[in-house]
């Protein structure tokens, strides 16, 4: 028995001098564990990818959905924090099926019925909400694995090769999102698509943004601002309708700072057909990127974030679902609109309204979107 039991005992401390030689992977300043990343899925390897600029800041990126896990930006203190929601570690986005921080695709928002027609041929996509198509189906971009080349500590370019009749949709379609972290404070996000077939494309990022870096507070002290005179309602299944409505004396109205709860419960019909806001708005900067369409301030921290893309909608979703029953990054639960989502976008249901701007590709085309979040602070 003592030979054995000494015989153990030297296994085990030579197992422990083995491990004890191993380096330790370093967290991310986020406090992230690179290895609570990787895994296989559907036979492909998932990583995590950090991306930092001159100024400490740091984005967090998983080729699992393309997601972005966590995002520092300094506050008026010069503190850093993580101002989007997500989980830590794979195995949480695996169990908790979210959009949080996700690459979204063939098609972001709705499509009516998951009904599509291109010249004149009908396909039938899967409904996944309400009746409806979201976000791709049931197995849109957010839950497939892209291919990741990180080129240098600023710029991750992911690829997906989308094969046709993917969730329905027609068309061998391959898309690349680059990500690059610049040195004024910004994450530029840059998508690009081409088709072997006439097929829609609108992808986005579902990012979840709590400015305060404290996702036990809600948004609603946050002044958001939206460059936009008009909006696309919806009816009870989130399905727009088909008009474009001004904003002009209703709820929707952004136009000046103004904080996100401040009427979010009024008693109006869009933000009851919404449960708050969840809509399109329908964008003055016509596809101008060099212009700010959104900007979101938290008065707490002094964080702003200003949103710039070529897109003509921005989608703002105000967390109405987040109900308390998921726990993110550190344990934090997350409640009730912990945060404010906007997504830069083609009008949903844009395939089955064409007087609206269209999202078609064809053979030889390529698809190009462009949406960038620029942080500062307000002093």
């Amino acid at each position: 028995m003592n030979k054995l039991m000494t015989t153990l005992t030297a296994a085990s401390l030579l197992l422990l001098a083995a491990c004890a030689g191993q380096p330790k992977e370093e967290l991310t300043a986020s406090g992230l564990n690179p290895a609570d990343f990787r895994t296989e899925v559907d036979g492909k390897q998932t990583n995590l990818y950090t991306l930092t600029n001159a100024n400490g800041m740091e984005a967090c990126i998983t080729n699992y959905g393309g997601r972005i896990v966590s995002l520092l930006v300094p506050d008026r203190e010069g503190q850093m924090r993580d101002v989007v929601l997500g989980f830590d570690s794979i195995g949480s986005y695996l169990r908790y099926p979210t959009d949080f921080g996700a690459t979204i695709g063939r098609y972001a928002n709705r499509i009516d019925h998951g009904h599509l027609t291109i010249d004149s041929v009908d396909y039938q996509l899967p409904v996944n909400n309400y009746g409806h198509t979201l976000h791709g189906g049931p197995k849109g971009f957010q839950y497939r694995v892209f291919d990741a080349v990180q080129t240098d500590g600023r710029t991750l370019r992911l690829s997906y090769v989308a094969e046709d009749g993917e969730e329905g949709f027609p068309g061998n379609l391959t898309c690349c999102v680059t990500f690059t972290l610049t040195d004024d404070n910004a994450l530029d996000i840059r998508y690009e698509a081409e088709t072997d077939r006439p097929t829609v494309v609108n992808m986005t990022n579902h990012s979840y943004f709590n400015l305060d870096g404290d996702p036990s507070r809600s948004n609603a002290d946050y002044l958001l601002t939206i460059d936009a005179d008009s909006y696309t309602p919806v009816d009870s299944t989130f399905m727009t309708t088909g008009e474009i409505l001004p904003v002009e004396g209703t709820p929707m109205d952004f136009r000046r700072p103004t904080p996100v709860g401040a009427r979010i419960d009024e008693d109006f019909p869009q933000l009851k057909n919404g449960l708050g806001y969840d809509h399109n708005w329908v964008l003055n900067t016509r596809g101008d990127d060099t212009r700010p369409c959104a900007t979101l301030t938290s008065p707490r921290t002094g964080i702003t974030l200003q949103v710039y893309t070529n897109e003509p909608g921005l989608q703002v979703y105000a967390g109405n679902f987040l109900d308390g029953t998921l726990r993110g990054k550190k344990g934090i639960v997350y409640g009730h609109r912990a945060s404010v989502c906007l997504e830069s976008q083609k009008y949903p249901d844009t395939p089955n309204k064409p007087q609206w701007p269209s999202a078609l590709l064809r053979p030889g085309e390529k698809y190009e979107s462009h949406c960038v979040f620029k942080f500062s602070v307000e002093k």
